[in-house]
């Protein structure tokens, strides 16, 4: 297991308003979830978070924004905002804030509708923000390649810190993003599973945007 904690940052650009403002309305929306009984929970979830057949008969298109604002328990939002946090600064810094706010937020739409289209028979809520940050990953692979990760891996019980490169770190991360996807062909998303769709087709977007962004990225330096 690893998990980055930290990433080269540029210099100069847009201060990450955006980046930072995602996490924390993304920790308030999970604290008010979770002072919630499991009757309001339940009805808040699905009320807010995308279901397939929803969207397939043309109902609750909204909630492809608003899913992306919630999350199914602490280690969900924890590890999401973790890459957040490290990922999304240096683009939205490199970009602008606009620009940013519009790639987020399409990135997490598209991820939802690939989720949608593979899953189009699903009642089964999706939510979380991971689709929004695939596209984010996906953007920072091409814009920062050689940009040093500093990670933590778990190796049984060791706990050791290195650095690695973005398309080291990114390339591990789309293998397993890939290879789970192609696992889970066939098979409905139960609760509590992943939306390994909405992960691919976030990664898909940013990665196509990132190409057209990469230029800009040149004009920084990072250290």
């Amino acid at each position: 297991m690893f998990f980055p904690i930290g990433d080269d940052q540029i210099k100069g650009g847009a201060y990450p308003f955006f980046s930072y403002a995602f996490i924390i309305i993304n920790v308030l929306v999970f604290l008010y979830q979770v002072s919630l009984d499991q009757g309001q929970m339940m009805g808040f979830l699905e009320a807010y978070s995308t279901i397939p057949v929803y969207i397939r008969d043309g109902h609750h298109w909204g909630t492809l924004v608003s899913a992306m604002f919630l999350h199914g328990g602490w280690m969900h939002l924890i590890g999401n905002m973790l890459f957040l946090w490290v990922f999304a600064d240096n683009i939205e810094a490199t970009i602008g804030n606009i620009p940013f706010l519009i790639f987020y937020l399409l990135g997490g739409i598209v991820a939802g509708l690939a989720h949608v289209f593979f899953n189009i028979n699903s009642d089964i809520p999706s939510l979380g923000a991971s689709g929004a940050i695939s596209a984010v990953l996906g953007a920072y692979l091409i814009m920062f390649p050689t940009s040093r990760i500093k990670v933590f891996v778990f190796l049984f019980i060791i706990l050791r810190r290195i650095t690695m490169s973005a398309l080291a770190f990114l390339g591990i991360w789309i293998v397993v993003q890939v290879f789970s996807t192609w696992q889970s062909l066939g098979a409905p998303v139960e609760g509590g599973g992943t939306a390994w769709f909405a992960h691919l087709g976030g990664l898909v977007f940013g990665l196509f945007v990132g190409f057209f962004l990469r230029d800009k990225a040149r004009r920084f330096t990072m250290g």
